[in-house]
């Protein structure tokens, strides 16, 4: 009772922050920048819900969809050894509400599956577990990746799934568990497994076409390429986000390895998943340092042309500056013989020095005199 009780006051809550605006109800980790996720937030229209009933392994009559969560229950309490799985594909705040009461599900847990674009994480709540997993596809472009969320609750003798998006394919995490009785008679851990399992497999092309990405912008940056660095800039982002993603299923994993986490068994294929996806990251982050690496390379290249457009741009100044003084010298030797010939060209009539005997030759040494003077100067000073 005291849980139903704590539920409805949550219900509460949610209802009044929907109430002051669609934002209200979000987790800060989506107001912080998660772009082109898959849409996370629970809508106010009913999702699919699907349930399986396992008995030792084997699947018993199945529900009709939509599972009731109330008749999933009657039937786990008329069969003592059975095992539930019930998959929510973007259900209302309502059917997980409904769900939460008859498994008794903790009220937080509850509210992150609300709210979704949680960090991956693994959260124990008494016998109860609350995974959340990242999953990522590829985008519609060649530098795009796309982010899902699954949640995964497990307790005793049940597994819920509450999927925001369209990864990962839970269908076939069903179909891989019914051909592999022994795992799942490992009860609702194996489901969380094989789930964590699946989104590491859906990492795989993701890992490839960053990969084949960044090794295309590397070649084009060593190439040249004045329009590969926006293009760095685009990739090293998403590797970040999904670097974000991948990186905390490894602690999801490792947690999972706890002795008290179930079958021995389980561990094994736990820990196989951990290794998995220590590979994934591992890749991610060598890509990380690629893409900052050759960032770095970019910035050096384009620093190098600017600076070689600058020697270029200042020995053209250089010699435009020789030029000015070379011009500026033969106008200033120019000048002063030219000064003393319009001055005694003026033909004034008393302008004693035309009247002497010396005084053409005298004009002609003065001019001499000053243009060579002025040449040897100019020379001395380099400027010719």
């Amino acid at each position: 009772m005291a849980q139903n009780s704590r539920l409805d006051r949550l219900a509460e809550r949610l209802a009044a922050q929907r109430g002051r605006g669609a934002g209200a109800a979000r987790a800060p980790e989506y107001l912080m920048a998660h772009h082109r996720d898959d849409e996370r937030h629970l809508p106010e229209a009913e999702g699919e819900v699907e349930a399986s009933l396992y008995l030792r392994g084997e699947a018993v009559a199945p529900l009709e969809a939509p599972a009731d969560p109330a008749e999933v229950r009657c039937r786990l309490d008329a069969e003592p050894e059975a095992v539930a799985w019930i998959r929510m594909d973007r259900p209302s705040t309502a059917q997980l509400m409904a769900a939460a009461r008859r498994f008794g599900l903790h009220e937080l847990a509850v509210e992150d599956a609300i709210v979704a674009h949680q960090r991956p994480k693994l959260d124990r709540y008494g016998d109860a577990r609350f995974a959340v997993l990242r999953a990522a596809r590829p985008g519609a472009g060649p530098d795009e990746v796309r982010f899902g969320e699954v949640h995964v609750f497990t307790g005793p003798r049940f597994a819920i799934t509450v999927r925001h998006g369209d990864a990962p394919d839970l269908e076939a995490v069903r179909r891989r568990l019914e051909a592999d009785p022994q795992l799942l008679a490992l009860g609702p851990q194996a489901v969380l497994y094989a789930v964590a399992d699946r989104v590491i497999d859906d990492y795989a092309p993701v890992v490839a076409r960053l990969g084949e990405a960044a090794d295309e912008v590397e070649s084009r940056v060593f190439a040249g390429d004045p329009d590969a660095s926006p293009r760095v800039h685009r990739l090293l982002r998403e590797v970040i986000l999904f670097q974000r993603a991948a990186d905390p299923l490894l602690d999801v994993l490792r947690r999972g390895l706890e002795p008290d986490a179930g079958d021995e068994e389980l561990r094994h294929l736990l820990r196989d998943a951990a290794d998995h996806a220590a590979a994934v990251a591992e890749r991610i982050d060598g890509y990380r340092q690629l893409l900052q690496n050759v960032l770095q390379v970019n910035a050096t290249l384009i620093s190098l042309e600017q600076n070689e457009k600058m020697r270029r741009l200042t020995e053209s100044d250089a010699r435009q500056a020789d030029n000015a003084k070379k011009i500026s010298a033969w106008a200033a030797i120019l000048f002063a013989p030219s000064l003393i010939g319009s001055v005694y060209g003026m033909n004034f009539r008393h302008m004693p020095e035309l009247h002497w005997a010396l005084g053409y030759p005298l004009s002609l040494l003065l001019m001499l005199g000053i243009a060579v003077g002025l040449y040897a100067l100019f020379k001395l000073r380099r400027w010719m």
